[in-house]
């Protein structure tokens, strides 16, 4: 621990340029303390942004530099007399084509959020909001803030079109690592927070996870060393139990995770929102996870003494209340630097959501000098879906009809797998309920761990893991057609593009590393798709008597 505190490179590697990426990725430790040094000047721009009128802040951002704000926009909701806060994390153009038609863009604050300042989507959402904010008044630059790095793109662009405010973040923090810093407090503040206190809870856990704390009673540490030696002993699936009133804090805990350990062959696989089950609904590779606000609900704690009383490990996190997340925000940073050590890998580096970028980036240049993507085989095809498999696959997976495809593409987990729905299409309650049934089925037949995302927002968190981790994922690539789609002013693309670009480019480094994935096409009706692969998916699993009844 003194060593983390001195912020000392050598602790993870000994490579020189392993520690440059880490020397200059450990600012997360002290930015609590230098955000509480500008928490009144965020509280005065958050009232002048409510004085003018602005009905809602729209964080325009991917991975790191927006589940914070989603978690505590979906934590605490629209604040009274504040604008309401959005997210907007996807290029899927339904996704944007409904925020779209829930606001005013002229009364909107858009907050374009790039550690980098050159990431794909980002700048897209840039391009199209100016654009729809500059048809309806004369200083479209009033209506955008920029949270990034220092000497950014970003920063150019910003400066050039007159953005109200450049909020320049410390340029030695990872974006995973960032929930502290402005990426994550502009947002909290101008959705009419109390900054000081997510600050304050943040720093009192900072001092009880001090060096001089003895690592027995340091709660970082603690947490770190578990889940480390989980892993190593096989318990390398961390299963969030997450009380509904900070469910979505495990949408942030399975970024920094799965992209800080997902790498060299190793990886611990978060689990966030799979419903709690019975023991034997469970293989032996899983550790629990409870954060409750004051206690646990009565039936999640019973499930979870099952659990112990069968053998599983069970950490509990409570919070005292919903201020706390600035406490767990810390804590968890802290734990998965230390989690790292332990594994022996760089928890500060993510090379394989860079590759995803390349990828699409690749795709798309063909789009402009061709005029179209390439296209995939299809495998196996009814009324409803299509199956695609990914290049030497075929010879692995049965053709012929879709329900062979897709049975003899479950019939390839094993015990200690994980399986991962990779879903391209606007994530929306229905479409929730659905997964969710069918992940069920998935973990309850095969006793294996389940999870679930969205793209191309995973790509820049769990995206790491499934290329870079130990190989023992097996995926679902889920996409379907668009409702509607919309242009990237100043591109050659569009957004239904776009996302089809970072699908395939996806799809294909999942099949160059060798990764067992299937892609199955919903076509126009995405729930009716949806509702036929979970038919597919239960005449492939069927249930055993004993699962049935213990489910």
């Amino acid at each position: 621990m003194r060593r983390i505190w001195r912020k000392d490179a050598a602790l993870w590697k000994e490579d020189e340029a392993s520690q440059k990426i880490i020397r200059n990725s450990l600012g997360w430790l002290t930015v609590a303390e230098q955000m509480g040094g500008v928490a009144d000047e965020l509280a005065i721009f958050a009232e002048e942004i409510r004085n003018e009128g602005f009905r809602h802040v729209m964080v325009c951002g991917m991975g790191g530099s927006s589940l914070c704000p989603e978690v505590l926009r979906q934590t605490f909701g629209r604040q009274e007399g504040f604008p309401e806060l959005l997210v907007l994390d996807s290029t899927d153009p339904d996704v944007v084509s409904d925020l779209a038609s829930r606001i005013d863009p002229a009364r909107t604050l858009f907050v374009i959020s790039s550690k980098s300042g050159t990431t794909t989507e980002p700048l897209a959402f840039y391009k199209f909001w100016f654009e729809q904010v500059r048809r309806r008044t004369g200083e479209p630059g009033k209506n955008f803030v920029a949270i990034t790095d220092p000497g950014t793109l970003m920063e150019k662009m910003a400066t050039e079109a007159k953005f109200r405010r450049v909020f320049l973040n410390p340029a030695d923090i990872g974006g995973r690592y960032s929930a502290l810093s402005y990426f994550g407090l502009v947002p909290a503040a101008l959705q009419g927070l109390d900054v000081k206190k997510l600050i304050d809870r943040a720093r009192r856990v900072a001092h009880s996870c001090s060096h001089v704390v003895p690592a027995a009673e340091n709660p970082g540490a603690r947490l770190g060393a578990v889940v480390a030696e989980c892993a190593k002993a096989g318990r390398d699936k961390l299963t969030i139990v997450a009380d509904p009133r900070v469910g979505s804090l495990g949408l942030w805990i399975e970024q920094l995770i799965a992209e800080s350990t997902g790498k060299e062959g190793k990886g611990v696989v978060p689990v966030a929102g799979e419903t709690l089950g019975s023991p034997s609904a469970y293989g032996d590779d899983r550790l629990f996870v409870s954060v409750a606000v004051e206690k646990p609900d009565g039936e999640t704690e019973t499930k979870l003494r099952a659990l112990e009383a069968a053998g599983h490990p069970v950490v509990r996190r409570v919070l005292t209340d919903l201020y706390d997340l600035g406490e767990e925000f810390f804590l968890w940073e802290l734990a998965t630097a230390f989690a790292g050590w332990r594994l022996g890998i760089n928890p500060f580096d993510q090379p394989n959501v860079q590759e995803s970028k390349d990828a699409t980036k690749e795709l798309l240049e063909t789009f402009a000098r061709e005029g179209k993507l390439p296209e995939q085989a299809a495998l196996a095809s009814d009324e409803v879906l299509t199956v695609y498999a990914g290049e030497g696959a075929h010879s692995s997976l049965q053709s012929g009809s879709l329900a062979d495809a897709i049975k003899s593409h479950l019939a390839r987990v094993k015990p200690g797998d994980y399986v991962a729905l990779l879903n391209y299409f606007e994530e929306t309650e229905g479409h929730d309920e659905l997964l969710q049934t069918i992940r069920a089925r998935l973990r309850d037949a095969t006793r294996c761990a389940t999870t679930v995302g969205y793209g191309p927002r995973f790509l820049h968190s769990t995206g790491q893991l499934h290329k870079g981790g130990s190989g023992a994922g097996v995926f679902l690539q889920i996409t379907a057609r668009d409702a509607t789609d919309l242009p990237v002013p100043g591109e050659p693309y569009t957004f239904g593009i776009l996302k089809q670009a970072q699908a395939l480019g996806d799809f294909r480094s999942l099949a160059r590393r060798e990764r067992r994935a299937l892609r199955v096409d919903l076509g126009a009706d995405v729930g009716a798709g949806l509702t036929r692969l979970g038919e597919l998916i239960g005449e492939a699993l069927p249930l055993s008597e004993t699962t049935s009844a213990s489910g």
